[in-house]
């Protein structure tokens, strides 16, 4: 749905917003600037990619954001996970009680079910791991006094340094996503990132690392949802999508990094976003690329991923500088160093850290 649309479905797309408190109520069915700016509005607080465009993710993110905690009772299908603001309020109350929900990702699946079940036995109620009118009421009663810290990331923090520094007997799923229909001068998203995936594969094996990639170069790219569960089913320590930006104006470039985060939910991943800043400053400090910055963001890909996952956007193939440096090897190579350098040091101790740009793959053996 877009700008000038008209119809009944933009009129309960009007009708969400208004419950949201993004629009005045009306009896519009229209599309119009008011909407749009409304949409834009909600993908900004939402992590979503900000177009004014509600195409599917927006549009399920829209419906997910107006349920509120005692609107329906909550339970476990697996052929139907329940999703929505009240699920991120319920694994909220849980995880500040000290029940391990996981991340906060308004999905009500088998971890949150297991919290729920925790939770009730605790508190003497029903133990039939659904949330209805008496956990909610337990729910309201406890959660008032008694609160906990931040129990999952500290799960995450304490399992990075347990690992050890080795990367021997790690698993790292690499998505080269490229979807192969855009090429600009010359060079195609498609070809780029799988060479790139083909040169980080490579040097993760020579460090002990196990490293599956989500697709063949000549097999369709799955959904989102797919691919993490592919990684997810991997058991894989950290997950890495590889893409090319474009843009309509030639001058936009650079680099960015992007890792799971819910400001509307108060969830962030702690470590996906340490995670994302060791690449996004090894990649500027060793290439020449425009430093775009980190952000948080809900995207299907990295909200379903259940380890620590961040999507680089490694140049834009619009931007005939950057395209310039992309087809050639010797800068492949050098972004293929950064992101292995930077696994390498989400795993190093701080007193055993390497300065931005300084270390190479040769040394890391030396490390151990």
């Amino acid at each position: 749905m877009k700008l000038g649309d008209q119809g009944p479905q933009i009129a309960q797309l009007r009708h969400n917003l208004v419950l949201l408190g993004l629009l005045p109520e009306s009896n519009s069915d229209v599309f119009d600037d008011e909407v749009e700016q409304a949409v834009r509005s909600f993908q900004q607080t939402r992590g979503l990619t900000v177009d004014g465009l509600v195409g599917e993710h927006t549009f399920r993110a829209i419906d997910e954001a107006h349920w509120r905690l005692g609107d329906r009772a909550l339970s476990y299908s697996a052929s139907h996970l329940l999703r929505g603001d009240d699920v991120a309020a319920l694994q909220n109350r849980l995880l500040g009680m000290g029940f391990d929900v996981g991340r906060i990702d308004a999905i009500f699946g088998p971890r949150t079910a297991r919290a729920l079940s925790e939770f009730q036995r605790a508190a003497g109620i029903r133990d039939d791991g659904t949330c209805g009118p008496a956990t909610f009421s337990a729910l309201a009663r406890l959660s008032r006094t008694v609160t906990g810290g931040a129990p999952h990331t500290l799960r995450l923090e304490d399992a990075i340094g347990r690992a050890g520094p080795s990367l021997v007997g790690k698993t790292v799923v690499i998505d080269p996503a490229g979807d192969g229909t855009e090429e600009v001068f010359g060079i195609s998203e498609s070809s780029i990132v799988f060479d790139l995936a083909r040169r980080i594969e490579g040097r993760l094996f020579a460090l002990g690392a196990s490293a599956y990639l989500t697709h063949g170069e000549a097999a369709p790219k799955e959904g989102d949802v797919e691919r993490a569960t592919f990684a997810n089913r991997s058991n894989a320590d950290l997950f890495i999508s590889l893409h090319l930006d474009s843009h309509q104006c030639p001058e936009a470039s650079g680099v960015a990094t992007f890792y799971y985060g819910n400001d509307a939910h108060g969830s962030h991943s702690i470590v996906g976003e340490r995670f994302a800043s060791l690449v996004q400053r090894e990649i500027c400090a060793r290439t020449e690329l425009l430093d775009c910055k980190t952000h948080a963001m809900t995207w299907e890909l990295l909200r379903h991923t259940k380890m620590p996952a961040i999507r680089i956007e490694c140049g834009y193939l619009t931007s005939p500088a950057d395209a310039l440096r992309l087809a050639q090897p010797a800068f492949r190579d050098a972004l293929a160093e950064s992101i292995v350098v930077a696994i390498q040091r989400l795993y190093l101790p701080t007193e055993r850290d390497s300065q931005t740009g300084s270390l190479r793959i040769s040394d890391i053996h030396r490390l151990y």
